[in-house]
């Protein structure tokens, strides 16, 4: 297939062509008169967090080039269907038992509708702006124990079986691999869900199933020296669009990870920035900026329409972690084994 390359200048406009059409839609608004943003957000999508390299000056795909894409997921989602068929034999004992093979994954069935070629809008090539000097990329791989050093900041994946301080936050049960905040999709779960008063707005993550409460009343925020996990976030109105600023994020975790098995940072020096807006009934567009300049040479923002949804699910991750206390207790059984 022959790839067209399209000017670099359009892609910040074509996304504030995007949010100009959201101009002219008038959302449903509740008692206090904002904007009703409540309701299951679905925000899977086939569009990179990143332009990839092979696209570096295009911003938008063709028609074709969507019509593609669409087509090798539905091939994907068919085969996926076809090898899921209950294992009858036995599993191996001390041998491989597998994974999650891609009936289990959900990458989404199309892109954006704008048709970017990445999630990310600023800088204009697309990409993730350079790290600063001495800050590296945390890269681990989920079948290997790899080098590293603790506080593990990736969401999967990890550096050891020696304890569960090795292993990645998702794996921990502490964080949801794509629940952010900022929010990145991958995998599986790709849902939240907002409730909404006029002093409070709730983000219910799907993935381990943790809630965000973000109060809009003007109240201080935390001392410096108070973290948490998913960081401090106080909220506020910009005309109809929700704007949530989070800081005093910990040093856990990473000032951002571009997937589940990579890090950069540490949150401690994280302030970020999230935009909620109702685009259409069934679109919330979704975009935050990440401004870390001890981790990033410039801050980036990234836009995500999100659609209408169905349900949402619990996902009791601590009470089936199963696999972290099996993962330990085999590493004690290969270190007894070797003596």
């Amino acid at each position: 297939m022959r790839i067209r390359n399209v000017v670099a200048v359009p892609v910040l406009l074509v996304f504030g062509a995007t949010v100009a059409v959201a101009q002219t839609f008038e959302p449903p608004r509740l008692a206090d008169g904002k904007p009703d943003l409540q309701g299951v957000w679905d925000f899977r999508t086939l569009t990179p967090l990143q332009r990839p390299e092979s696209r570096v000056d295009q911003a938008v795909l063709t028609a074709e080039e969507v019509a593609e894409l669409d087509s090798q997921s539905a091939a994907r989602e068919a085969a996926a269907f076809a090898q899921s068929e209950v294992r009858d034999e036995p599993l191996p004992v001390g041998g491989d038992v597998g994974a999650y093979n891609s009936y289990w994954v959900d990458q989404g069935a199309s892109v954006v509708e704008d048709q970017r070629t990445s999630l990310i809008v600023d800088p204009p090539t697309g990409r993730l702006p350079d790290l600063q000097p001495g800050i590296e990329l945390e890269v681990l791989s989920l079948g290997e124990d790899l080098p590293g050093t603790r506080p593990v900041r990736v969401r999967a994946a990890g550096i050891g079986a020696d304890s569960w301080y090795d292993r990645g936050l998702a794996e921990r049960c502490l964080l949801g691999f794509n629940s952010g905040p900022p929010i990145v999709p991958a995998g599986y779960n790709q849902n939240i869900q907002i409730f909404q008063t006029s002093d409070h707005v709730v983000i219910l993550h799907e993935m381990v199933h943790d809630a965000r409460i973000v109060p809009l009343d003007g109240r201080a925020p935390l001392p410096d020296d108070m973290r948490q996990w998913m960081g401090d976030s106080r909220g506020h109105w910009e005309g109809d669009t929700l704007v949530v600023e989070s800081r005093n994020f910990t040093d856990k975790t990473a000032s951002f990870n571009p997937s589940v098995m990579t890090a950069a940072g540490t949150g401690a020096t994280l302030h970020l920035s999230e935009r909620f807006t109702r685009l259409a009934d069934d679109t919330l567009l979704y975009e935050y900026t990440v401004n870390d300049t001890e981790t990033f040479t410039r801050p980036f923002t990234a836009a995500l329409p999100m659609k209408r949804g169905d349900l949402m699910f619990e996902y009791a991750c601590h009470e089936g972690n199963y696999g972290l206390l099996n993962m330990l207790a085999g590493a004690r059984m290969e270190e007894v084994a070797g003596q």
